[in-house]
């Protein structure tokens, strides 16, 4: 008996092996979008030694062997935009893909107010002044109806150890029932491109509310730098303690159940605690995220990347969020093998913080985010003027969209821009009592502006606000600016007599703040020092 059972184990094992199905990522799948005119990698996994067929309705074929470790990949040449297309693999079974399109594939990652669909955006609006975004949101989810602007959402997923190869997703268009489900920066950016372009536009999203920039960046990454090594490190190993700890029969979260303790006794007037995370679930740690949702997707094959993120970072090592940026950026270029692919990002939007290191990490991430320009192939929009005071997550997503889309019309698509962004700071130069102030991207001039919802922004007849000079005291004092040429402001004020640095738009929410280019962009926040 012992004997036929192990001979019927084995031909059920045998008969699996035969069996074994081709499977591909997630990301090849009916109605995907490819990038068009490139020749892409596509990927899956196999039977060791399978041969493996591709064939397109474009024309184009392509075979590979799985290797050992039963992955493969291919490279195929795609077509020029258009579609639909099919395409199929073959191997021990066949897979048939589609609806497939080809055109421009962006990748949208980041932090909430990109992981925010259309759909998170409806509710009313905490200031009624902003109600008419939210209308407009509404409008758009009933009568968008799009089936060459596509979207596939990459779940959230941390890992703490092991690169993720693959996730569970489908893709879904702009039309009726779908539409609300597509992240609102990526789905305005891409209804910008749609409208210039006149050709297919696939978003990949990979992005989580809440999270910082340092679980996005990979375990490599940590590892090349003595002091990100040092950090990773740390981090792990409390992490492993904690695992241990918290993986212990009996044991209660304490830390939590005291300051909740607290929290209610103050009648709720401090920052609501959270439970403790287990580490194994915390989107927090270093590379878990890369590892579990950018590791996913890696090679396939974007035109570029648009970030929306900082916002956790205006109190955890804010002061090194350019150090991190720079690296996140050339590290992903590296991973993909691209080259320098387009990256593009927000400067947040304007919101009033609760406390006063996130107001002045707010402003420093910003001033970090413009800084980060000096990588090649990269641009910013701005958003302090159409942000919410009291919603972090702001409801004109829609002017956000546009903005960003600037960079990518000019740059990498070649249509006729006016300009692409606001002024940003370029040199400046101290005269007696004031600082001379230059810009680039002034296109045909500075101006003193104001923008209403998503009304054109005007000209107005009023003075410069939210620029702030120093001395050698380093201590700040609010300053006059005015406009002196198409491209420069003199600042001063009467309280610094030898002013050595000037900042501007400097806090989470600067109301107010009012210079701009005569295209209506607004000028970024930087600072000198």
């Amino acid at each position: 008996m012992k004997t036929a059972h192990l001979l019927l184990l084995l031909l059920i094992g045998s008969m699996q092996l035969v069996n074994a199905e081709v499977r591909l990522n997630a990301l090849f799948a009916n109605h995907m979008v490819v990038q068009q005119n490139a020749k892409i990698p596509i990927w899956g996994w196999a039977d060791p030694q399978e041969r493996i067929i591709i064939q397109t309705s474009w024309g184009v074929k392509a075979e590979t062997v799985a290797g050992s470790d039963s992955t493969w990949q291919v490279k195929l040449k795609t077509p020029k935009a258009g579609g639909p297309f099919q395409m199929t693999i073959s191997g021990k079974n066949t897979i048939v893909i589609d609806d497939v399109l080809s055109g421009e594939v962006w990748l949208c990652t980041g932090q909430s107010n990109m992981d925010f669909q259309l759909n998170k955006l409806v509710k009313d609006a905490r200031e009624p002044q902003y109600q008419p975004l939210v209308e407009h949101i509404k409008n758009e989810i009933k009568t968008a109806d799009d089936p060459w602007l596509r979207h596939i959402e990459v779940p959230q997923t941390p890992s703490l150890y092991k690169k993720k190869n693959n996730f569970s997703g489908n893709w879904r268009s702009a039309k009726k029932g779908e539409t609300g489900n597509i992240t609102a920066t990526g789905y305005f950016f891409a209804k910008e491109l749609r409208k210039m372009l006149n050709v297919p536009i696939g978003l990949v999203e990979c992005s989580w509310g809440g999270s910082r920039i340092q679980p996005w960046i990979s375990k490599e990454s940590y590892m090349g730098n003595d002091k990100m090594r040092s950090l990773y490190e740390d981090e792990m190993e409390m992490a492993k303690a904690r695992i241990i700890e918290m993986d212990k029969e009996g044991w209660e979260d304490t830390v939590f159940v005291n300051k909740q303790k607290k929290w209610l006794a103050s009648g709720k007037t401090t920052t609501r605690p959270w439970p403790t995370v287990h580490p194994l679930k915390d989107k927090q740690l270093p590379a878990t995220l890369h590892n579990g949702m950018i590791s996913a997707i890696v090679p396939f094959t974007i035109k570029g990347i648009i970030w929306y993120q900082g916002e956790s970072n205006s109190h955890y090592m804010e002061e090194q969020y350019d150090h991190y940026f720079e690296t996140m950026i050339s590290s992903w270029r590296e991973e993909w093998g691209q080259g320098d692919f387009p990256f593009y990002w927000m400067q947040l939007a304007g919101y009033k913080v609760p406390d006063e290191r996130s107001d002045n990490g707010w402003a420093l991430v910003n001033d970090h985010l413009r800084r980060t320009l000096k990588l090649p192939n990269t641009g910013m929009a701005v958003l302090y003027d159409i942000g919410e005071a009291k919603d972090v997550h702001p409801h004109n997503k829609m002017d956000a969209g546009k903005r960003l889309a600037l960079w990518a019309l000019k740059n990498d698509y070649r249509q006729k821009v006016e300009a692409v962004s606001g002024p940003l700071f370029k040199s400046h130069k101290v005269l007696d009592n004031k600082i001379e102030v230059k810009f680039s991207q002034v296109g045909s001039g500075l101006m003193v502006g104001k923008k209403v919802l998503m009304e054109k922004t005007k000209a107005i007849d009023e003075p410069l606000v939210w620029f702030e000079i120093a001395g050698d005291d380093g201590i700040w004092k609010k300053a006059e600016a005015r406009i002196v040429a198409k491209d420069k402001i003199e600042v001063l004020s009467k309280e610094v007599m030898h002013p050595v640095k000037v900042r501007y738009a400097w806090s989470s929410n600067p109301e107010g703040a009012n210079l701009y280019n005569k295209e209506g962009l607004p000028a970024a926040v930087f600072s000198t020092h």
